[in-house]
């Protein structure tokens, strides 16, 4: 006898496919069309091939803010993932104390990015911020508007701030899964406290970190908001990340062809990179089973 198959389900998620079909498919294909042609306005369009590419690929000022943009996520990862762990490590397992840290914890993931930029504008500046006043007052010479130093280390606070609590959170339910019989065992072992971590809670916490170190980078990588809030991409160019020059480029310039073209490559090194997490993830997964 054969089997009847029902179709009708096909229904049932057919406007969460027109929804993704006009948020995600559909702006992603005018990017496409206008990275192969030019314009000159009035809706006039004229065929350029891979002409935008070639010349963002020989893009000085596309490199430069790539570097910009590999360093801040390079340091934002050396910062938040060790700090996420080390909190999450001493924060109490049990008991009314953990759920005061754990909601402590996720307050700053729940202010808006644009709040977190404003907030860090206003405590930085040195006439009415908490922050710029402080040091100011302490003879530091902080301005995050006319120093470099200054901007890097306001946005990269800022960012460890707002993020550092998400990998606290991970890395405690990573904790959390690790059998007392574990702790037990190296209890009568006489295990020091650093064996301890080496042996049992890191490799029991390497699945949740690589999530972490995952959403870290990619959403390190995608930031405008708050450094834009902040410094605006200043001084100069100095905290141009790559988000910031290709909005500068499509908006402030209406270069529409190199900066759609200039987006599609941003989201191929974005897939790239997230493929390459992917990877060494489900490889450790493996290994570990």
């Amino acid at each position: 006898m054969e089997k009847t198959v029902n179709q009708k389900a096909w229904f049932l998620i057919l406007p969460v496919l027109i929804l993704v079909a006009f948020s995600a498919v559909i702006p992603l294909m005018t990017v496409v069309n206008y990275s192969v042609q030019d314009t000159f306005g009035n809706n006039q369009f004229f065929w350029a091939g891979l002409e935008w590419f070639e010349e963002m690929l020989h893009s000085e000022r596309m490199w430069d803010a790539l570097g910009r943009q590999l360093m801040f996520s390079g340091i934002i990862l050396a910062i938040e993932i060790p700090l996420g762990i080390f909190v999450a490590l001493n924060m109490p397992k049990s008991g009314f104390w953990s759920s005061f840290c754990l909601v402590l914890m996720s307050l700053p993931l729940l202010v808006p990015w644009n709040v977190v930029g404003t907030i860090w504008q206003i405590f930085g500046r040195v006439d009415i911020g908490l922050l710029g006043y402080t040091l100011d007052a302490l003879g530091i010479n902080y301005n995050y508007t006319q120093d470099v130093f200054a901007a890097w280390a306001t946005i990269i606070v800022m960012d460890v701030w707002h993020w550092t609590s998400l990998v606290a959170l991970l890395a405690f339910a990573g904790l959390k899964s690790i059998p007392d019989a574990y702790y037990q065992a190296a209890k009568i072992d006489q295990a020091s406290r650093w064996k301890i971590f080496r042996y049992i809670e890191l490799p029991k916490m390497m699945g949740v970190l690589m999530i972490a170190i995952l959403l870290r980078f990619m959403d390190s990588f995608m930031i405008y908001t708050e450094p834009f809030v902040v410094t605006g991409g200043g001084p100069g160019n100095a905290t141009t990340l790559l988000s910031i020059d290709l909005v500068k480029m499509a908006l402030g310039q209406f270069d529409l062809g190199p900066a759609a073209a200039f987006s599609i490559m941003y989201n191929l090194v974005i897939l790239t990179l997230a493929y390459v997490f992917y990877t060494i993830m489900t490889t450790m997964e493996k290994r570990e089973g």
